[in-house]
């Protein structure tokens, strides 16, 4: 398999030493084997064991079982900060006080712009970069010997609602995403946080539950896998494996776009707290081949530019391309599940309860 050169760790040595000599300094640092070690905690599955492998010695690492038990193994002390690797969702449940900035702006002029906004948890322009956004995706429709449905996919998000689905799908058990997708089914161009008085979206949210033989991405793909299921709304990282091992299963992001998720590195720790120099060249290395490789066939996409991206998309599927990288336009209309303030979660919470009340 060749290599393509605009992929490679060279040319990505290269990018990156336009941006300052820190990126070699702090590489050396993180990689040394004196000082005190880092600490990397991840949730299983959640950060590709390739890469994971490949932690420097002079780091620790440890996995957890659930996001639920990462963020409860953040409230024991320690001395110093860590660095954790969770969804975007669930670092917004992090203490803003004691995230600490990520000190990697080499590596950060690497990404695509669209990366800008997450690494700063969507506080805006002027707001320094608080974590290293290292994946992401979209929400894609996944099909079990439905080629009928696939055949109709111009219908987007409203497919879901097809009455042959009704006590075949499995959604995701995020109330949130649930609304969003939803709102997509009303409009292709959703206009942000909806009002709890929307009735239309409350009796679109009902229906659209209502269809749900289950509420749970992961355990609910059993029942798809098992064909007591015909439909999945899954995360474009879990069914990119899934497509590669099972002949029985095809899925598209509709041409409407969808909200997107992110993976983000971020470290944690009280105020004045000590740290590990960041392992920038482990960081690196996640961007470039031949661990790219790697993170594309386990579904991980880093938020490079196109134009780096597609050497390596060349060598995939047609059918998997647009799941990994959707085209420009398609792209352009997925949206950031970002931050709600109190009056907005209260919104939201009212919306759903009225939809779950009908």
């Amino acid at each position: 398999m060749a290599h393509a050169p605009l992929l490679s760790r060279r040319h990505l040595l290269q990018l990156a030493s336009l941006g300052g000599s820190a990126l070699a300094a702090g590489a050396l640092a993180g990689c040394s084997r004196g000082g005190d070690a880092g600490r990397l905690l991840s949730v299983r599955g959640q950060l590709p064991s390739a890469w994971l492998k490949a932690l420097p010695s002079s780091w620790r690492s440890q996995v957890l079982d659930t996001p639920a038990e990462l963020l409860e193994q953040l409230r024991a002390p320690s001395p110093a900060s860590r660095l954790i690797s969770l969804g975007d969702g669930w670092v917004q449940q992090l203490p803003p006080a004691e995230l600490q900035p990520i000190n990697a702006p080499a590596l950060l002029e690497l990404l695509d712009p669209m990366a800008q906004a997450p690494s700063r948890l969507f506080a805006g322009p002027e707001a320094a970069a608080k974590v290293f956004p290292w994946a992401f995706g979209t929400w894609v429709i996944l099909l079990r010997n439905r080629a009928d449905l696939l055949q109709r996919q111009s219908e987007g998000w409203a497919l879901l609602l097809d009455p042959s689905l009704k006590g075949r799908l499995v959604l995701p058990a995020s109330p949130r995403l649930l609304i969003a997708l939803a709102q997509r089914q009303l409009s292709p161009t959703p206009a942000g946080v909806p009002s709890p008085d929307d009735a239309a979206l409350v009796d679109q949210v009902r229906r659209l539950h209502r269809q749900a033989l289950s509420l749970e991405e992961s355990q609910g793909l059993n029942f798809l896998l098992a064909g007591d299921a015909d439909a999945a709304v899954v995360t474009s990282q879990r069914a990119v494996p899934l497509l590669q091992r099972d002949p029985r299963l095809m899925a598209f992001l509709p041409a409407t776009g969808s909200p997107l998720w992110w993976q983000l590195l971020v470290r944690q720790g009280p105020a004045g707290s000590t740290a590990a120099p960041l392992p920038l060249e482990w960081l690196r290395d996640g961007l470039s081949l031949p661990l790219l490789d790697r993170l594309l066939a386990a579904g991980w996409v880093p938020p490079l530019p196109a134009a780096q991206l597609a050497p390596a998309l060349k060598r995939w599927p047609a059918r998997l391309r647009p799941l990994l990288l959707p085209p420009p336009a398609v792209l352009a209309r997925c949206t950031n599940l970002e931050p709600l303030n109190a009056a907005q979660r209260q919104g939201l919470q009212q919306l759903w309860d009225r939809a779950m009340a009908g």
